[in-house]
């Protein structure tokens, strides 16, 4: 995609960034930046937007993105506040050789993958504390602090890829802005029919325009981009209701119970009634 290009910077005094981020609700703005981002959701729920995938967010959900991978977190409606842990740094924060060092290797691994974005479904017990403190610690023990958290992180085997190939970061405030546009249209009526005619007119498009100009700058098409979004709300029903598979399928948008278990299985590896399963026996309901 070509997102908004921000420049976080670092505080005087030291050389990355590091902060709680906490609103009544994270707004939806697709950016990238030359910054590896580290984030922690510490309180509420939401979309997570990721180079070409879309994917629910819950607390404890734990990402770490390389520079220019484009990305927003959305939040869904909540009572409390939207909250986050976020670190930000340069690939060079402690030196221009410092990862190229033997004794790094590892960590060098893990920030070469990020390059697609990272997920880690086991996160070590003592990451969370370490993100959470980290913006009111002197700036000598925050950085240490920061490099411990890395270093835990690069032993986890189990950190994933969270987005493919296709998208095209790059500066754009007219791009980003339709994105923007749209994405938020979408995200508000994904659940009901979507007509790429009203789509495009919403950005001032043609319809044929319209399709060439969100593959290229989101990496696939609205069908696909409209399927995730309402698998994830397919997920947020199966693990947060005990309403039947059908009820699910149609309050997410699909009118059809074939077409809802094809595109689940396509997306999740699994039939819904197995990933309901799978979440009750992990203790997610």
């Amino acid at each position: 995609m070509k997102p908004r290009y921000e420049q976080p910077g670092a505080p005087d005094g030291t050389t990355f960034n590091c902060f709680i981020r906490r609103q009544e609700a994270f707004g939806l703005a697709w950016h990238h930046h030359r910054e590896y981002e580290l984030t922690l959701i510490t309180e509420g729920t939401g979309t997570r937007y990721v180079g070409t995938t879309v994917e629910r967010y819950l607390p404890g959900d734990l990402v770490l993105l390389g520079p220019d991978v484009p990305h927003t977190f959305a939040s869904e409606p909540y009572d409390g506040m939207a909250e986050a842990a976020v670190a930000q740094f340069r690939h060079d924060f402690l030196g221009p050789d410092f990862f190229a060092l033997p004794q790094f290797r590892t960590l060098a691994g893990l920030l070469a993958r990020s390059a697609r974005g990272l997920r880690f479904s086991q996160v070590p017990a003592e990451v969370p504390a370490l993100l959470t403190v980290l913006p009111r610690l002197d700036t000598a023990v925050q950085t240490v602090a920061l490099l411990d958290t890395l270093c835990r992180l690069s032993a986890d085997a189990t950190a994933t890829p969270i987005t493919g190939p296709g998208y095209t970061p790059a500066p754009s405030s007219t791009v980003s802005d339709r994105i923007d546009a749209v994405c938020r249209h979408l995200q508000q009526i994904h659940t009901e029919p979507v007509h790429l005619a009203d789509v495009a007119a919403l950005v001032h498009m043609s319809p044929t325009s319209f399709s060439r100009f969100f593959r290229r700058a989101m990496g696939r098409t609205l069908t696909d981009h409209v399927n995730q979004l309402r698998v994830e709300t397919a997920c947020s029903l199966l693990t947060g209701t005990a309403w039947p598979v059908m009820e699910i399928a149609t309050r997410s948008g699909y009118q059809n119970l074939s077409n809802f278990n094809r595109r689940f299985r396509e997306l999740k590896g699994l039939r819904p009634t197995q990933y309901r399963a799978a979440h009750r026996l992990a203790g997610v309901v």
